[in-house]
């Protein structure tokens, strides 16, 4: 089954804090940006990832993938760009673009996370509402 392209995009200010002492954001960094993107595209799709973890389901990080094309700085508006690999099973995979306000691709990268049973401590399917809100 083919599905649509799921992407979400949102903005970010690079904070002080996020950087190195040249001003260049330090690249665990984008880790951290990949994660907001996320909480934020399930977000889109009615989905709070808190009510996920207190419904006894975790999203741990299997894989992560960064490529970096050119530095992102202290103060610069950048864009995250996040979207679906494919429909969720019991992983979901996502791909990521970061660029910066003139639109040049900074960073690079991709997620897999896999739907965990907290009580049972194994993988499970993806929940069915969320399966449900993408097929839709």
């Amino acid at each position: 089954m083919s599905i649509p392209l799921y992407s979400d995009e949102i903005e970010l200010r690079v904070r002080y804090g996020e950087t190195d002492q040249m001003g260049v954001v330090y690249h665990a960094n984008y880790a951290q940006y990949f994660e907001v993107g996320r909480v934020e595209w399930l977000r889109k799709f009615g989905v709070s990832y808190k009510q996920m973890e207190a419904d006894g389901l975790m999203l741990p990080v299997i894989k992560l993938a960064i490529e970096f094309k050119k530095p992102a700085l202290y103060d610069d508006l950048i864009k995250v760009k996040t979207q679906l690999v494919k429909l969720p099973s019991a992983r979901i995979e996502f791909d990521y673009e970061i660029t910066n306000k003139s639109g040049e691709i900074l960073t690079l990268g991709s997620t897999v996370l896999v739907f965990m049973d907290v009580k049972q401590n194994r993988p499970t399917r993806c929940p069915k509402y969320l399966l449900d809100k993408l097929q839709n």
